[in-house]
C-alpha cells in the first residue's frame, strides 16, 4: 500500500515538507530503517536523544500512559487489525473527549486549534457567578488553572517559564503550519465542552 502524504495528519494539517522535527528516545523502533524511511518519505526530520538522557516528549508519554493503562486496553491484540481499531476508537477520545489535568482540564482538540482561551474564560464567569450565588460554599474565590506555556520532563536547571529555549509547548500560536477553518458549530461545541455552567446545571439537576 502506496502512504499519500495528504492522508496524514501532516497533510490534513496542510504542514510544508521539512517543516517537522520528530524527537524520540533511543528506543530500537524509533532507530529502525523502515521508520527512518518512512518520515523521509513523509518529509520529516528525526532526531534522537544523547544516551542515557531522558528527554522524551511529555505530550507523546502522556499519551502512551493514558493509552496503556485504559481500563479497556488489552494484554495483547487478536491482529493488527484490532489494534487499529482500538486506537481508532482511543484516540478520537483522547483528542475530543478527555480533559487533561496537565493542560488546564482542556481537550488537546482545543489547545491544538486555538478554543483555550475562550473556554477559560467561559469557565471562570461560571466559577464568578457562582462563588457571587454562594461565596460561603467557597474557602477563597476560585479561579480556573492556567495553560502552562512550556512543558518538560526533564526541565534544565537554567531554562524558567519564559525561556525562548524549544521545548513541548501548549501555546496554540507556536504549533507550525496553517490549521484548517472549522465549522463554528464544532468550535463552539468544543469551547464550552464540560464547562462548569453544564457541571453546575447538572449538579442543580440532581439534588
Amino acid at each position: 500500500m502506496t502512504l499519500s502524504v495528504r492522508d496524514t495528519p501532516i497533510g490534513k494539517q496542510q504542514l510544508d515538507p521539512e517543516q517537522l522535527t520528530i524527537h524520540a528516545d533511543r528506543g530500537t523502533s524509533m532507530r529502525s530503517k523502515l521508520v527512518a524511511q518512512l518520515l523521509a518519505d513523509l518529509g520529516v526530520t528525526k532526531t534522537h536523544s544523547r544516551p542515557q538522557v531522558s528527554n522524551d516528549n511529555p505530550f507523546s508519554e502522556s499519551q502512551f500512559k493514558t493509552l496503556k493503562y485504559r481500563p479497556g486496553f488489552p494484554k495483547r491484540f487478536g491482529a493488527q487489525e484490532d489494534a487499529r481499531t482500538f486506537c481508532v476508537r482511543f484516540f478520537r477520545w483522547y483528542n475530543n473527549d478527555h480533559h487533561h489535568h496537565g493542560i488546564a482540564l482542556l481537550t488537546p482538540f482545543q489547545v491544538h486549534h486555538g478554543l483555550a482561551k475562550t473556554a477559560l474564560e467561559a469557565r471562570q464567569k461560571a466559577l464568578d457567578a457562582a462563588y457571587m450565588a454562594h461565596p460561603e460554599r467557597f474557602p477563597r474565590r476560585p479561579t480556573v488553572p492556567s495553560l502552562h506555556e512550556q512543558v518538560w520532563i526533564n526541565p534544565p536547571d537554567h531554562v524558567s517559564a519564559n525561556s525562548p529555549l524549544p521545548g513541548a509547548t501548549c501555546d496554540s500560536g507556536t504549533i507550525p503550519g496553517q490549521r484548517p477553518d472549522l465549522p463554528t458549530a464544532e468550535i463552539e461545541n468544543h469551547a464550552s465542552i464540560a464547562s462548569p455552567v453544564s457541571l453546575l446545571e447538572a449538579s442543580a439537576a440532581g439534588q
